[in-house]
């Protein structure tokens, strides 16, 4: 589905004016209450898994067989990305994390299984013979991001299967279900699991991808950022045409909210009948890699504690704000937030 090419014939439909509500960037810092609520959600993150790899080197020269730098490679990180990255978040916020996801019978897959283990993550990782982990490797020199190679093969549907079964026996000890999709083919069944989880009173988000939001019909919130939004409802002039075009989209799908993340306008959020917008924090930004992952992230969690979804929003907001100050796909810990104005 591409709504910026099915567009109706009949008179353009005008939405009532929504109950308007702008905040500061800084607006929302942790309370006690808040962290205590927060070390007691349990999330459940499904979706496509990856490594993040970073060769980090000193450029001197151009090589003489192409014009291009020559990186001497002098050291190396490696990182959960993707769903992964969301769990992480999650973990770092306080809260429990389980992660549910395929990879390869490789190395790849082993080393991202040990990071899993050291951020407290409970991950059930299935094992797809057929493909290899999905890595994304980026070469950085003089702290610029040069290159970056992706190796990334689809899973198998038989696994993909019984994945599904697994997502319906770990649905009964969580309070939040995050599904991350990268579209790497993990998360074939999601309209599936978005019933699942719906029937089971559990909050359901979704970080999307590609232009078939159909996929996604009934989540609670539905998380694309600027240019994926742009992708699906095509372009508009004014914050009023916005609104309507995010209006209608929640609508057509029967989602509860939609949160259009704006990166340096900060995010809105649209909701039956209200709109609630937060400016971003005034902070320099170094690296948005893993920023959606990051506000996915605080909202599950939030969400899982509790806590509205405008409260919600406030504190991925302040999450955001914080991780685009790191560099590469990382993460937000409470007492930055809390110290976050």
């Amino acid at each position: 589905m591409n709504a910026a090419r099915s567009k109706s014939k009949s008179p353009a439909r005008t939405v009532r004016a929504p109950r308007n509500d702008t905040l500061p960037g800084d607006a929302a810092a942790l309370t006690a209450r808040q962290l205590a609520a927060m070390a007691q959600a349990r999330v459940l993150v499904v979706g496509d898994v990856m490594l993040d790899r970073y060769w980090f080197g000193e450029v001197s020269r151009i090589s003489p067989e192409a014009p291009v730098p020559v990186v001497k490679i002098n050291r190396i990180e490696e990182r959960p990305g993707g769903a992964a990255n969301v769990a992480r978040n999650v973990a770092a916020l306080g809260a429990s994390v389980s992660l549910l996801s395929v990879t390869g019978r490789d190395e790849a897959g082993t080393r991202l299984r040990r990071l899993l283990k050291n951020d407290r993550i409970a991950a059930r990782l299935h094992i797809d013979r057929s493909i290899d982990t999905t890595v994304k490797l980026r070469v950085i020199g003089r702290q610029q991001q040069l290159l970056r190679v992706d190796f990334e093969t689809p899973p198998s549907h038989e696994v993909l299967a019984t994945k599904l079964k697994d997502f319906a026996g770990m649905l009964r000890d969580v309070d939040a279900v995050i599904l991350s999709d990268y579209g790497k083919g993990g998360l074939a069944h999601i309209t599936k699991m978005i019933t699942m989880a719906r029937r089971a009173g559990k909050a359901v988000l979704v970080d999307p991808k590609g232009e078939d939001y159909t996929r996604y019909r009934g989540a609670t919130v539905i998380t694309p950022n600027r240019a994926e939004f742009q992708q699906i409802a095509g372009r508009w002039a004014s914050e009023t045409e916005l609104t309507d075009k995010a209006w209608k989209l929640r609508r057509k799908l029967g989602v509860g909210a939609l949160l259009v993340t704006r990166s340096e306008e900060g995010m809105t959020l649209y909701q039956s009948g209200k709109r609630l917008h937060v400016t971003a924090q005034a902070r320099e930004v170094f690296d948005v890699s893993g920023a959606g992952d990051t506000v996915i992230a605080a909202l599950g969690v939030m969400l899982g504690s509790g806590a509205s979804l405008a409260e919600a929003v406030r504190i991925a907001n302040c999450a955001a704000g914080v991780v685009v100050g790191k560099f590469g796909t990382a993460v937000a810990y409470p007492n930055e937030l809390i110290n976050s104005d």
